[in-house]
């Protein structure tokens, strides 16, 4: 249904007189009706997703100013935990640098300036440094910037690189002559991915349609020519497509990918003006990559293989009949992928929550796996371009090591710690403990918890507790270093992960069992986790907190519906948390994609699954814990209006006089602030207000 624009042009935002804003916005009620599946619905926030309507600007204004009002009293403890925490970050520093091709290449900050800048040096460190750019001068004159695709020539002589300056996750191609530091004139917009051929100067491009932001299109672009070839065009609005080239740099990949299906074309990186070819042709639920090495492409492939199994085909015919087992499938182990060198291969799995890391020597055939030194860690491949070597870089940090660079000699088998990132102020990680927790869920599931705290605490209940959860597309949550979160510890909170369904902490079976028609068990797994920290004593339900973002805002919404009693207070961020008009516009980015996680509302069972934990749709007039909802305005992952709306009609339900907070950033998109110190100022304020809720307010 259309919105009459008419209907909304004299909306009133109620509460905002002069010097009155202590008191909460009322949004305008303005009727939209639809009819769904035989029954109308009624949504009185409907209007609020015209971002050209004046009105829904100002509502937005008139919710952070009611923000900045109930929060100036947090304002000396803000101020007090951004210095604090920016001055545990060493502002100007080096990236440890990556050989590719015969030069050093690193990004660089500098005290005082948002963004990195990206450089090489030619043969050694010690040679002259080149700035191939400079992300503060890319963003003068706008409010955000991000720096999207960023790849060298073989020749290393262009740079064709993407930038987004709105958050809206559009970004646009830049090619640039190293050089003589010109740019050239070849340019297109919504850019999603880019490869060179071996040429150096034809590139694969893919883009993404204007209205859906689905990319489905692949372009094959010369240097110099006005126009960009059309080569293929993904019609089912199931699948995106992205490009990648083989490390061995013989092969253009182009990967056209749904939630539960794939299929892969490759072309000879040396004919570019060849076509590509279809690798296997798609067979529903059948999800398998390539990558290629000495003859031979490595295909992971799950078909009957659950947490996915490594095949092995011949160049020269890769048809299935050729295909040979290279890893077995494992049920207790999750193939995540594996990287391939001239003479070794690193196969990266997944198991209890924990990376692995498995090394083969080609040459020998000989197996041998990295360890690493504690109980609770995450580990992941780092920058490796160079196809033939023998040293292999990973970075490797745990809720107390802060992230740590190693090269890993595959040969001698010993590990160099490049650099650890710096924590400035004295930190000693002795004072803090990280342990793994298990929460048996209400249908006998076993739940893994990451936790950390700083030593001293005392489980009686006492302590207040940060709980984090996501739960959403597979995505699990690594057991990470944050420097920031020292705030949290260092006041004797407890900050906890728990790793419920929807993620792959557990194996793909963990992602089933937290999609579609089973997602509520990533609710109850959220809540049984709570209940469990409670019955422990690690925290009590007046002293716990909760966040999460994008997916995870709704699981927040949800959780809060099933259980307001069990929180003190919650952050959703970006939070997707009006499903079901969501999921019934097609013409909105992702939604089609994203039936195969979530469900076809169109679809009688699916609809009222979902519109059963739907957030907006199940609020309730009832009491709710404190709330702070934070969103973007140029957010292309999840509407601002989802958010807006959701506080608009939960201000007209709730029944308690706990604080319900909404703060928009009018110029950003689904990842906050682009800028470090800008992105830091905003976790310094939601740390505050988290905080300020539990009683610690300095």
């Amino acid at each position: 249904m259309k919105i009459n624009p008419s209907a909304i042009a004299g909306v009133v935002i109620l509460g905002m007189q002069a010097g009155a804003t202590d008191t909460p916005p009322t949004a305008q009620r303005n009727e939209h009706r639809e009819e769904r599946h035989g029954a109308t619905v009624i949504d009185n926030y409907f209007w609020l997703r015209d971002k050209s309507n004046p009105a829904v600007i100002e509502y937005l204004k008139a919710e952070n100013a009611y923000t900045e009002a109930m929060t100036k009293g947090l304002k000396p403890f803000e101020e007090a935990l951004y210095t604090e925490m920016l001055g545990r970050i060493k502002q100007t520093d080096l990236s440890v640098p990556s050989r590719h091709d015969g030069y050093y290449y690193y990004s660089r900050t500098e005290e005082g300036k948002q963004y990195p800048i990206q450089c090489r040096r030619k043969g050694a460190m010690e040679a002259p440094e080149e700035i191939l750019l400079d992300g503060n001068e890319l963003a003068q004159g706008h409010t955000y910037f991000g720096l999207g695709s960023f790849q060298v020539s073989d020749d290393s002589n262009l740079l064709a690189y993407t930038t987004d300056v709105t958050g809206y996750r559009q970004y646009s191609l830049h090619v640039k002559d190293l050089r003589t530091g010109q740019t050239l004139p070849d340019t297109t917009e919504r850019v999603t991915s880019l490869e060179w051929a071996s040429d150096n100067k034809t590139l694969f491009l893919t883009t993404e349609d204007a209205v859906t932001k689905r990319s489905d299109h692949l372009w094959r672009h010369t240097l110099g020519d006005s126009k960009s070839e059309s080569l293929y065009e993904e019609k089912d609005e199931l699948f995106t497509i992205y490009t990648s080239r083989t490390r061995d740099k013989k092969f253009i990949i182009l990967g056209v990918n749904s939630t539960d299906t794939t299929e892969a074309r490759y072309l000879a990186a040396n004919q570019p003006r060849s076509n590509f070819q279809v690798f296997l042709p798609r067979e529903k639920k059948h999800k398998y990559d390539i990558d290629h090495r000495e003859g031979l492409f490595y295909i992971r492939s799950n078909r009957n293989a659950k947490n996915y199994q490594i095949l092995t085909a011949p160049e020269s015919d890769p048809s299935p009949a050729n295909w040979k087992v290279f890893i077995p499938h494992q049920s207790d182990v999750l193939v995540e992928g594996i990287d391939l060198f001239k003479d070794f291969g690193v196969v990266l799995e997944k198991s209890k929550a924990l990376n692995g890391m498995r090394i083969l020597d080609f040459r020998t055939g000989h197996w041998h796996a990295i360890s690493f030194p504690e109980p609770v860690y995450s580990a992941f491949p780092g920058g490796n371009p160079e196809y033939d070597t023998h040293v292999f870089r990973y970075s490797y940090t745990s809720m107390i090591t802060p992230q740590s660079v190693f090269d890993y000699d595959m040969e001698t088998h010993k590990a160099t710690l490049l650099k650890q990132q710096e924590v400035l102020g004295g930190y000693d990680p002795t004072q803090y403990v990280s342990e793994r927790q298990w929460a048996i869920v209400r249908d006998g599931t076993k739940v893994p918890l990451s936790i950390v705290y700083k030593k001293g605490f005392h489980r009686d209940g006492t302590a207040p507790l940060f709980l984090y959860g996501y739960g959403s597309y597979g995505a699990g949550m690594p057991a990470t270093f944050s420097s920031q979160r020292l705030s949290l510890l260092n006041r004797g909170m407890v900050y906890v992960i728990a790793h419920i369904r929807g993620g792959d902490e557990m194996g793909e079976t963990w992602h089933d069992d937290g999609m579609l028609m089973k997602k509520k068990n990533t609710f109850y797994d959220f809540v049984d986790s709570a209940e469990f920290l409670i019955k422990e004593k690690w925290t009590s339900k007046d002293r716990l907190v909760i966040q999460g973002g994008s997916a995870g805002g709704l699981l927040m919404g949800a959780v809060v519906n099933l259980r307001p009693d069990l929180f003190r207070a919650v952050h959703a961020a970006v939070p997707f948390v009006d499903v079901m008009n969501t999921m019934l516009d097609a013409s909105l980015p992702l939604t089609v994609g994203e039936y195969l996680e979530w469900g076809n509302p169109n679809e009688q069972a699916a609809y009222d699954y979902m519109k059963s934990y739907s957030p907006y749709d199940n609020l309730e007039k009832h009491a709710y814990p404190a709330m702070l909802v934070t969103t973007s305005l140029n957010d292309s992952q999840v509407g601002y209006w989802e958010p807006a709306k959701y506080v608009a009609r939960l201000r007209t339900l709730k029944t308690d006089s706990n604080p319900l907070l909404l703060k928009v950033n009018l110029g950003a998109g689904h990842g906050g602030a682009s800028g470090r110190y800008d992105r830091l100022k905003e976790q310094a304020f939601e740390y505050a207000w988290l905080m300020s809720q539990v009683g610690i307010t300095h």
